[in-house]
C-alpha cells in the first residue's frame, strides 16, 4: 500500500477541535527555577580566625555573581540564633531563615521527644534504651544483646549464634557457655520491668524480639546499620 493511499483513507473516528485554551489547560504544569539560595554556615568568631568578617563575605559572594551574572538580582539575611545554641552553624541558618526541610526535621524531633513520655524506646542511633522517658541503666553487652534481638525482629535466635555475635573471644576457653545467656537475658529482662515480654523465650531454641504497640525503635538517619539485615 502506498503512502498515498494511507494519507486519502477516510476518517472515521469522531474529530475533537480543540482550541487553544483547552491546549494550555491539558498541558503539565511545568515549574522552572528563577534562582536560588546558599546558605553559609559560619559565625562572626570563625570568620575572625579565617581572616574575613560576614560583610567581607556577602560583598566577594555579590562581586563574583556580578561579574557572572549581571543581570541577576540578590538580597543577603542574616541569620540570627541565641548564642547557647547548639548544632552545626548551617543547620542554625536553615532553621533560622525558615529553610522548609529545616522546619520538617525540628517538627520531627519534638515529636520524637513527646513519644519518649512512656513505654520503650530503643535507640540504635544513640546506643540507650528508654523506659517510660527515663534512661535505663544497661551495661553495653546488655544493650548489644537487647540490639541484635531488635535488628532480626520476629526471627528465633539460637543461643548459639548470639554467642559467636557478641562475643568475640580469643579462644573457645574465652568464650562464655550458651547458658550464660540465659543468665544475661534475666538481666535485661528485669530491667526492662514490666515490658520483659518484649524479648521472648523459644523454649529449646533462643530469643526472639516481639514488638508491642509502645515500642519504637529509632534507627537514626543516613545509610542503615549492616546488622539490621
Amino acid at each position: 500500500m502506498s503512502n498515498s493511499a494511507l494519507l486519502e483513507r477516510p476518517i472515521t473516528a469522531p474529530v475533537r477541535i480543540i482550541s487553544a485554551a483547552d491546549a494550555a489547560a491539558d498541558l503539565p504544569s511545568i515549574r522552572s527555577p528563577r534562582g536560588f539560595a546558599l546558605y553559609v554556615g559560619i559565625d562572626e568568631i570563625k570568620a575572625a580566625e579565617s581572616g574575613v568578617s560576614l560583610p567581607l563575605l556577602v560583598d566577594a559572594l555579590r562581586r563574583t555573581l556580578a561579574e557572572l551574572a549581571p543581570n541577576a538580582e540578590t538580597h543577603a539575611t542574616v541569620a540570627l540564633a541565641p548564642q547557647s545554641a547548639g548544632g552545626r552553624d548551617l543547620d542554625v541558618v536553615r532553621l533560622a531563615l525558615h529553610e522548609p526541610g529545616a522546619i520538617a526535621r525540628a517538627h520531627a524531633a519534638v515529636e520524637e521527644e513527646k513519644d519518649e513520655d512512656a513505654g520503650v524506646v530503643v535507640d540504635i542511633s544513640r546506643k540507650r534504651v528508654l523506659l517510660d522517658g527515663e534512661s535505663a541503666a544497661f551495661t553495653y553487652k546488655e544493650f548489644e544483646l537487647l540490639q541484635y534481638l531488635v535488628l532480626r525482629e520476629g526471627r528465633t535466635i539460637e543461643r548459639s549464634e548470639l554467642v559467636s555475635a557478641l562475643w568475640q573471644a580469643s579462644s573457645e576457653e574465652d568464650a562464655p557457655g550458651e547458658r550464660t545467656i540465659d543468665v544475661h537475658v534475666r538481666r535485661l529482662r528485669a530491667k526492662l520491668g514490666r515490658h520483659e515480654d518484649i524479648v521472648r523465650t523459644v523454649r529449646g531454641v533462643g530469643y526472639r524480639f516481639d514488638r508491642h504497640a509502645d515500642v519504637s525503635i529509632r534507627y537514626g538517619h543516613g545509610t542503615p546499620s549492616p546488622d539490621r539485615f
